[in-house]
This record gives C-alpha cells, sequence and structure tokens, in this order.
C-alpha cells in the first residue's frame, strides 16, 4: 500500500496535466500513487491518458465519470473512496509541484491536522514555454530570478510564494499567520474526510465549494489547518481567472447557518 495518494482534479488540459506528471517524476518522497479525478473529459484525452499511465514511474488510477456539467466534488469523492493510502494529497491538473512538494506534506502531517500550501500564478508566455523534459529537469526550482523579473515586468503573480524555504525558523515565522485552505493544494488524512462526508456535490460551480466550505466543516470537527507557505510550493499553469459564484456563496452561507460538519450531499448519500 503508498504511503500517500496523490489525487489530480482534471478536465480536458492534456498537456497541462503532462507538465504535472512530469513534477511528480522528480519528487524525492516516491512512495505514492496518483489518482486522476476526471470531471469528464473527451474521449481522446481518455486514451491519451490510458497511454500516459504506461509511461508514468508510479501506479495511476483514472477515474472517470460523464460530462453533465460541473460535477468535481463528485469525482474527488469517488477519488476518495478508491484512494488505497490513509493520507492524501489534493492538487490540481494545472499545478506543478515542486520537487520537495510531497515529502513535505507527509512529513508535517499530524493527527486531526490539515495542512496547506500557496502557489505561484504563472503569466501565459511563462507557460507556454515549458515543456515536460525541463519540468523534469528542475527548471521551474533553477528559474525563480525569471519568474521574479516576469513579476515584476509581465504578469505572473505571487511569486513570493515559489521561494522554497529550507531554514526552520524562517518556516515558523512565514506561517504563523493563519491562511485558508486551499483546494490545489491541501492534505489530509482520509478518515478526517470521511468524517465530513467528503466533498459536499451541490456545489455545481467552481470555487469554495472545494477549499472554503470543506475548511468550514473540518474545523467544526476539531481538525486544524496548518499552513504550509514557502515550504509545499506548487507552479500555477496560466488560465484565465474564476469568478466566484453567487450560487456557491448562497450555498455555503446556509451550510454555515445550518452548523453541520456532515454533508448529506457528499460520499454517502
Amino acid at each position: 500500500m503508498p504511503k500517500v495518494s496523490v489525487i489530480i482534479s482534471f478536465y480536458n488540459r492534456i498537456d497541462y496535466l503532462k507538465l504535472v506528471l512530469a513534477g511528480f517524476e522528480r519528487q524525492t518522497f516516491r512512495d505514492i500513487e496518483i489518482i486522476i479525478a476526471d470531471d469528464g473529459s473527451k474521449e481522446e484525452i481518455v486514451k491519451e491518458i490510458e497511454k500516459l499511465s504506461l509511461k508514468v514511474s508510479f501506479p495511476l488510477l483514472h477515474l472517470w465519470h460523464e460530462d453533465k456539467g460541473f460535477r468535481k466534488n463528485k469525482i474527488l469523492n469517488r477519488a476518495i473512496t478508491q484512494a488505497n493510502s490513509d493520507y492524501l494529497i489534493f492538487i490540481d491538473g494545472d499545478c506543478v509541484p515542486h520537487r520537495e512538494f510531497v515529502r513535505e506534506h507527509y512529513d508535517y502531517r499530524n493527527e486531526n491536522n490539515c495542512l496547506t500550501g500557496r502557489r505561484v500564478n504563472l503569466s501565459e508566455k511563462f507557460t507556454n514555454k515549458l515543456n515536460e523534459t525541463d519540468i523534469k529537469n528542475g527548471s521551474l526550482e533553477k528559474s525563480l530570478h525569471l519568474m521574479i523579473s516576469d513579476g515584476l515586468f509581465g504578469k505572473s503573480d505571487y511569486v513570493e510564494r515559489g521561494f522554497y524555504v529550507q531554514n526552520k525558523f524562517l518556516r515558523n515565522y512565514l506561517n504563523k499567520k493563519k491562511r485558508g485552505l486551499l483546494g490545489c493544494n491541501f492534505s489530509i488524512h482520509k478518515n478526517d474526510m470521511i468524517a465530513i462526508n467528503g466533498f459536499d456535490e451541490r456545489y455545481e460551480l467552481p470555487s469554495i465549494g472545494e477549499d472554503s466550505d470543506v475548511q468550514y466543516r473540518l474545523e467544526l470537527n476539531d481538525v486544524k489547518i496548518e499552513s504550509l507557505n514557502n515550504i509545499a510550493v506548487q507552479y500555477h499553469l496560466y488560465h484565465k481567472l474564476q469568478e466566484r459564484p453567487q450560487k456557491n456563496l448562497d450555498l455555503f452561507a446556509k451550510i454555515k447557518g445550518s452548523g453541520l460538519l456532515f454533508t448529506p450531499f457528499g460520499i454517502n448519500k
């Protein structure tokens, strides 16, 4: 049984997924399985993933359901139930991990804790220059000076989050401030997700449902959110910013009003 199940949410962007998997190929922590939680990608994309599964150096499970609109939480819940590890890391299919990403999440794990890192938002120009070979050779980790330049004179954002800090004092200092759970970069014991019945599947638009809602219900169950800023580092590949839809905000307000940690619309209906 692997020590860590990495769950990657995914939809159609096979070019980005290849870059993400290249990032996992250079991880220093290798005792993992990868689960692709696919929210209804096209048939030709599914075939591409089948080919990829034969090339990667770790077990890869591809879970798919029919495309009926945004049902990310539903496929994520299925991934939770099929994960072979007791410890889960959640990441999006457009976020390339730093080479120490998995190890840091695993080493910092603790009972009743949920760990959340942060990410650099790469510009379109910077993203378009990336390829699998360069990522496997560590180009992202070696290009921080270029990211800084692109942040100053281009369109990359939150470049400071790309600094991987090893000094223990600095780590503690940078993570004194409480930060919210980030849906594309968090890890947790499987039992803690089961205890809140996983993700609420009523969220049928992006944002809030994969992080703010989960954090709220975890904290009701006395699970502490701990920050791994500048420790569990990600590089977010470019796409247009998504708005926080009012429908999600209204649902979240309703959930907070109920005060229930266990959603009836999760893993077990």
